[in-house]
């Protein structure tokens, strides 16, 4: 059988078209076949009668064929009367080939019986299947011995197709070669030499007693795969369809250990690499922090302890910084770029948008200027002569450089780049975030996000980072009221809005799209900045999209901070780093359209300054199940790591993950609401495994099994 290096495994043995179909399915070795698992089963192991059928439960029938016609009315269609001892059964096909109508007139002529599997329904001529799936059988043909698995699959690769490659693959692939409960969970010489029979075999007690943390036994991995693949007939269904069998847990487990190991081996590589050593005193953060009108939080302060010993290390740091909306990231980022400057090196701060990117500038400069540090700022909009002037900044040693996907363009060079801080880091994707890193000798990274990462998702898709959370919001912050109203109440909001203004007060106006869609059929920004503006008569309303040029945007939002403009209509550009304390209202405009983390950080635009403020969630009914369920999670609770928890539930780890690593696997069979245990149990044995010379040989079977070929996406 042909191998394919690439791969890492041996190629499926196929004809060139079916393998180019089948790696549509992400499945290019064996290896891929033997876990590529069903979708759910069928029972093809008993046989039921046409007249204890049930309406809408599948079944298999065993039937004589009476009769085989194509009829033309009310549309050509292949009619088979067929019938067992209980009564006559219609079998009926739309769509056909002249073969499939000769066949079953053989089966007809030869007297042989035929096997049909499908719903039973009432038809015009009485019990009907409508395209079941049939075989023609001799008298006393045995049953199958195990349910038929269903696969996922894709346009031009049948079932039976799947079935047999993956036979074939359960036949010729080692599965007793990888991971066996010694291999992971350790122990004495007495359970590493035992076979993994004698190891299930021992009390459970001295078994999980072995186990860090405690665990229950799994099934060896060769059960668990030829188990799900071919599920005895009396096999608790509930379970299989639930994943909560103990097969699945083993498969869940060994998924889980994949990523973990990947993940903690990439880190431990990067650990491996020089980096500067940003050692400093320590005055210039001084100095910051004494000039600054507010003292630090201690999660600021124990943060900022936590940063500063990785930049002193001589490996390049990995963190990731997150905390909820004002928790005051921009401040610890900044203390950590003092260090790097002081210890003479420059540091970058990567934003995702201009508005977000320049805030910053505008912020860090105020901060650190005074204290003699150059700043410098790039971003994509500005003059040729404005661009090139930054990069020479740049390449002269500017020592803090500001800017959007304008740093990371080929010809910016930085002098001595050792620290690279990248905000709302899941907006960039692993090139962009690699680009950035290329631009000195491996800098240091400090990533941040103001969407925080339920613990789950930190253990698993995070678990090649260190994590530091500020979960302290520094005082004087007022909590926002949210208010839950229907569109139809509109002209209250409106009145609301123009009580707050008469009061000195400024509000934010947010609607999903920048202009018409006839698809979505939603209020616009231009249209509702049009409408605003005619209702609200003597005050000033401002629009900002993310279709203005950079320096109309900048100026609007210039004129909303000074106070100049009274509401401003926005798109979810301010959704970060705008930072207006005389705005105390928010009104999201189709609320339900948003997702839960931008519900959140449009919500934090308010509440900056003193005044008591409220965010006005306007929706649109009927609402969806799962659009009234993210709008009472954003009205009961202001606690940012509890709605991340509920997005992750909404939306799963592939949205809630975005573009941070998009060559990170996502999860085909764990779940990380329900198998907490699971990610504990192989976030444990993946460092076990890696601290042990002697189960490396493990470590480079089950990555060769499970990501194979994918690893490679890994190591961003």
């Amino acid at each position: 059988m042909a191998t394919d290096p690439a791969a890492g495994g041996e190629a499926i043995a196929a004809p060139a078209a079916l393998r180019s179909r089948l790696e549509r399915l992400g499945l290019r070795r064996n290896e891929d076949l033997v876990l590529h698992l069903p979708l759910r089963y069928e029972d093809e192991t008993q046989l039921t009668t046409v007249a204890a059928a049930q309406p809408g439960v599948s079944v298999q029938l065993e039937v004589e064929v009476l009769d085989v016609a194509v009829q033309f009315r009310p549309r050509r269609q292949l009619l088979v009367r067929a019938r067992d001892a209980s009564g006559e059964l219609w079998l009926r096909f739309l769509n056909f080939y002249g073969s499939q109508t000769r066949s079953l007139e053989g089966v007809r002529d030869d007297g042989r019986r035929l096997r049909v599997f499908g719903e039973v329904r009432s038809g015009f001529l009485g019990a009907e299947m409508v395209h079941p799936r049939l075989r023609p059988v001799d008298a006393d043909a045995p049953l199958s011995s195990a349910l038929t698995p269903v696969y996922p699959t894709t346009a031009g690769v049948g079932q039976a197709s799947l079935r047999r490659l993956i036979a074939r693959a359960l036949a010729s692939v080692p599965l007793n070669d990888t991971c066996s409960p010694a291999e992971l969970f350790g122990g004495g010489s007495e359970i590493a030499a035992a076979s993994v029979a004698a190891a299930e075999a021992k009390s459970a007690a001295e078994f999980t007693a072995r186990l860090v943390p405690p665990a229950p036994t799994l099934w060896d991995f060769a059960r668990a795969v030829t188990y799900l693949h071919a599920p005895p007939p009396d096999a608790p269904e509930e379970s299989l369809q639930a994943r909560t069998h103990p097969a699945w847990r083993r498969i869940k487990f060994d998924e889980l250990l994949a990523q973990q190991l990947s993940l903690k081996r990439a880190s431990l590589a990067r650990r491996r690499i020089g980096a500067p050593l940003l050692a400093a005193p320590g005055e210039l953060a001084r100095a910051l922090l004494a000039a600054l009108p507010f003292p630090l939080t201690g999660a600021q302060r124990r943060v900022g302890a936590e940063i500063a010993a990785d930049l002193a290390r001589p490996y390049p740091m990995q963190r990731l910084l997150q905390g909820d909306v004002g928790s005051g990231k921009t401040i610890v980022a900044a203390l950590a770029a003092c260090q790097a400057i002081e210890a003479g090196y420059q540091a970058a701060f990567m934003a995702p948008t201009e508005i977000l990117a320049e805030q910053h500038y505008l912020k860090l400069s105020a901060w650190l200027e005074p204290l003699g540090v150059s700043v410098a700022w790039l971003s994509g909009s500005q003059k040729k002569s404005q661009k090139r002037a930054a990069q020479a900044q740049a390449a002269a040693g500017a020592q803090l450089v500001v800017g959007t996907h304008a740093l990371i363009q080929q010809d910016v060079d930085f002098a001595r780049l050792g620290l690279a801080i990248v905000d709302e880091q899941h907006r960039f994707g692993v090139a962009q975030r690699l680009e950035l890193r290329r631009k000195g000798d491996s800098p240091h990274q400090l990533m941040m996000s103001a969407t925080p990462i339920p613990r789950t998702l930190a253990m698993s898709y995070y678990a090649d980072l260190d994590v530091s959370t500020l979960d302290e919001l520094p005082p004087g912050r007022t909590p926002v009221r949210t208010k839950l109203v229907s569109d139809s109440r509109r002209d209250e909001v409106i009145a609301r809005l123009r009580d707050a203004v008469a009061l000195g007060r400024q509000a934010y106006w947010v609607c999903p799209l920048i202009e018409e869609s006839e698809k979505l059929q939603l209020q616009t920004a231009i249209e509702t900045h049009a409408l605003l503006a005619e209702e609200l008569v003597g005050l000033r309303v401002g629009l900002v999209h993310g279709r203005l040029k950079a320096a109309e945007k900048a100026a609007t939002m210039a004129a909303f901070a000074a106070g100049e403009i009274d509401v401003l209509v926005a798109t979810t550009v301010i959704e970060v780093g705008v930072d207006v304390p005389n705005a105390s209202l928010m009104v999201i405009e189709h609320a339900e359209r948003f997702g839960l983390s931008q519900l959140h950080q449009l919500r934090g635009r308010v509440g900056r300054g003193a005044a008591e403020s409220a965010c006005v969630l306007l929706y649109q009914g009927p609402l969806s199940a799962t659009a009234r369920a993210r709008l009472r999670v954003i009205h009961e609770t202001a606690d940012g790591f509890e709605i991340a928890r509920h997005d992750l539930q909404l939306r799963g780890p592939g949205e809630f993950v975005g573009s941070r690593q998009s060559g990170t696997p996502l999860l085909r069979y764990a779940d990380l609401e329900t198998d907490v245990d699971l990610i504990e149990l192989a976030r444990d044995a993946a460092a076990r495994l890696l601290a042990s010379p002697s189960g490396q040989p493990a470590v480079e079977r089950h990555l060769a099994r499970w990501l194979g070929w994918r690893e490679e996406l890994l190591k961003a």
